[in-house]
């Protein structure tokens, strides 16, 4: 069970990083794209193949993510998944073009050594605490100012962006904006899973059904959507995708 959830996790790392980059390369010949029109955002993106590739590619990586979270606990998981900065970095140098820089070159290896003592920490624990859910309440108190926070400061690095004169924008207030959005997201993905079992199939989706997990996660997905796209065709997809929901 437990390396069966490493490998599912950096299963899920190339299934992202593949998927995001083919979808910047697909939002690098789309029109600009702007979160005021989200139905024209979302109508550019399904009339292309290439982004609409790279997201069932992403789809991929979150049903590897579910597996990931039944078998590791969320804090484990997270860590390996930060091990996809690597591969992104490399995929975003020799496919996107972008350049690393001396930082990013040592923090690749600073990650790598990372993913060897998390995986050296991990211990086989009991599969009902690693699925343990939190109540609704805890949740909800920690989603609402987390997804408030977020969407208020997507909409001041937005405001910063339409002024005359800007100085081009690094993206690090879009990343870490979607970032908590998707934060949010990751916390309803392992929600899910905890629930999801194929014993009683009937039961099991009842139970997520009257759960706020697939309703918190549909939000966050709808918006995180149009969110990162805009941000992704505007800025570094190594500045932007390690907020990405993992």
């Amino acid at each position: 069970m437990l390396w069966w959830g490493v490998a599912s996790a950096l299963l899920a790392n190339v299934l992202y990083s593949t998927g995001f980059v083919l979808e910047k390369r697909a939002l690098a010949t789309l029109p600009p794209l702007s979160t005021r029109r989200p139905a024209l955002l979302i109508r550019h993106l399904l009339n292309s193949p290439l982004w609409l590739a790279g997201s069932l590619t992403l789809a991929a990586g979150f049903a590897a993510q579910l597996a990931v979270y039944r078998a590791l606990p969320i804090a484990a998981a997270q860590g390996i998944f930060i091990s996809g900065l690597v591969l992104l970095l490399l995929m975003s140098s020799v496919v996107l073009g972008e350049r690393t820089s001396g930082r990013e070159r040592q923090s690749m290896a600073a990650i790598l050594v990372a993913l060897g003592l998390v995986v050296a920490s991990l211990r086989n624990e009991d599969a009902q605490a690693i699925a343990r859910t939190a109540p609704p309440a805890t949740l909800l108190a920690i989603a609402v100012p987390s997804l408030t926070a977020g969407l208020l400061l997507h909409r001041s690095a937005e405001l910063r962006a339409r002024r005359r004169h800007r100085l081009p924008t690094a993206g690090v207030s879009y990343g870490v904006a979607i970032g908590l959005l998707y934060g949010v997201s990751s916390l309803a993905i392992k929600g899910v899973s905890g629930l999801l079992t194929f014993h009683n199939i009937p039961a099991a989706a009842l139970a997520l059904l009257r759960s706020p997990y697939p309703y918190l996660l549909l939000v966050t997905g709808v918006t995180g959507l149009v969110l990162s796209q805009t941000a992704l065709q505007r800025c570094r997809a190594s500045v932007i995708v390690p907020s990405a929901p993992r």
